[in-house]
């Protein structure tokens, strides 16, 4: 493994990233990155739990010395990261580890997404369980598989197995806030079932590609009004199918149901003497977005191609019809503003992620918000859209749940995290309620009485290639932290 993070500080927290960066852990395929965390429990001497099914880890640390019968601390983190490539990048996740460069201050891979959620919040963890000299109560680190993948570790981690009632998150994306409470959500499956039929042997294929838009997280940038590169995808479907007797051939988008889809393709044909009103209508759709999304997503492409060859099936009219009007429909961004804490959403969902698959096209979309009635409410919407859609289509929940974490002003660990930040940092901390949807509320509903707070290290771009994770917050997030750490005494 390259040494590139050698000099940074704290060379302790650095030395696990880098880690921990080597070693494949998309969301799905956690087992070598479990396995890991097994072995260097065994190395260090402490007690270790892998589920053999999930994956999902605990290692249990005592206290230092005046700490050993101080409250056990839970400290909570994922260990999976969103796989994504720049375009023409590629990149085999399952294999291999990121390739890590520094420039201007920050963190990042080289054409791929960095890995700082939640890999950085873990290398604190396996810092404080390398050392001796960081004084703590127990510690029992709790790391979930698939939190960016419906929150399957989380929904499955075997809480029985923990004794405290105190947690420490180290999943948050700003050094100059204290997160005290977050979102829940949930995934939607919308299934069109594909009738296909026999294509004409004298039509021709094209690509229709989108790309370039900025994507994101889809709860963090979801208020930014960025483009869905799927929502695009219907557009243009629905206008060619209008105007240009196409026939779709297939059709896809996004990486996954938590991030804001940033590329998406369509293949289709048409007879050769209908290019110039395929080109037309395209171009004109081409056009309209540009203009809508100048301010918010100025750098989307839209790339018209012809492909060699024939392709022996295609959708019928009426699965082209029924899909293209089904995404138009379905919601996505902001479904509504939080008027409870001002300049946040309190809903929002996000079509995610749209495959062809076993002779279905599958569109997936997260729901997220503060208030669960709202994201049940947008769940049935999109079930009751298929029930009028007939045809077969059916749309379901999928995954997790996960439920809100809701703000606790009289929390004492919100007091005990203001008080470190204060120390550490030598300033007043921020309180922040966001409508991110985290695992917490689900330990949350398990565990009674737990206390919870969540700090982090400044990233951004998270989800996407451009992802980075600035170097200076490690070592104020590093201190932060350990000053909360030695705090929690009784």
């Amino acid at each position: 493994m390259n040494n590139v993070l050698g000099g940074l500080k704290p060379a302790e927290v650095f030395r696990y990233f880098e880690i921990l960066s080597g070693i494949p852990r998309g969301s799905g395929h956690e087992k070598k990155v479990s396995d890991w965390f097994v072995t260097f429990a065994k190395e260090q001497g402490l007690e270790c739990y892998q589920d053999p099914k999930y994956y999902n880890i605990l290692i249990k640390k005592p206290g230092t010395s005046g700490y050993e019968n101080s409250p056990s601390v839970i400290l909570h983190g994922h260990m999976d990261m969103v796989c994504k490539s720049e375009i023409g990048v590629v990149h085999d996740f399952l294999n291999n580890g990121l390739e890590l460069i520094i420039e201007d201050g920050y963190i990042r891979a080289k054409g791929t997404t960095l890995g700082a959620d939640n890999g950085i919040g873990i290398a604190y963890f396996l810092a404080v369980l390398d050392s001796d000299s960081i004084p703590h109560p127990p510690l029992e680190m709790a790391l979930t598989i698939m939190e960016e993948m419906g929150k399957v570790g989380g929904d499955n981690y075997q809480t029985e197995m923990l004794t405290g009632k105190r947690m420490i998150d180290l999943n948050w994306h700003k050094d100059d806030y204290i997160l005290a409470g977050c979102a829940g959500d949930v995934s939607v499956q919308y299934d069109v079932p594909v009738l296909w039929e026999k294509a004409a042997d004298n039509d021709s294929f094209y690509k229709l590609s989108i790309y370039g838009l900025l994507g994101g997280h889809c709860e963090f940038d979801i208020v930014l009004e960025r483009a869905n590169a799927i929502k695009l995808a219907a557009r243009f479907v629905e206008r060619l199918l209008h105007e240009a007797d196409i026939w779709v051939a297939s059709i896809s988008g996004g990486v996954q149901n938590n991030v804001i889809p940033a590329e998406a393709e369509v293949v289709f044909s048409f007879a050769k003497d209908n290019y110039e009103t395929v080109k037309r209508a395209v171009d004109e759709v081409t056009a309209q977005i540009k203009f809508e999304y100048e301010m918010t997503d100025p750098g989307i492409v839209v790339e018209l191609s012809e492909l060699k060859g024939h392709m022996p099936y295609v959708f019928s009219k009426k699965t082209s019809c029924i899909l293209s009007k089904s995404i138009l429909l379905i919601p996505d961004g902001v479904v509504n503003m939080s008027f409870r804490i001002p300049e946040i959403s309190e809903c929002s969902n996000n079509i995610g992620l749209m495959v062809t698959e076993n002779n279905t096209v599958k569109i997936i979309s997260t729901i997220t918000s503060s208030v669960a009635s709202r994201k049940h409410g947008v769940m049935n919407q999109i079930i009751a859209l298929s029930e009028l859609v007939g045809n077969g289509v059916k749309a379901y929940q999928i995954g997790t749940d996960a439920p809100e974490w809701n703000y606790n002003p009289d929390s004492y660990m919100l007091n005990m995290a203001k008080k470190a930040y204060k120390t550490a940092a030598g300033e007043e901390a921020k309180i922040e309620i966001m409508p991110a949807s985290l695992e917490l509320g689900l330990f949350k509903s398990r565990i009674d009485g737990l206390d919870i707070i969540s700090i982090g290290t400044e990233t951004h771009g998270v989800h996407t290639p451009k992802e980075e994770l600035k170097v200076d917050s490690v070592a104020k997030v590093w201190e932060i932290f350990k000053e909360l750490l030695k705090s929690l005494k009784w």
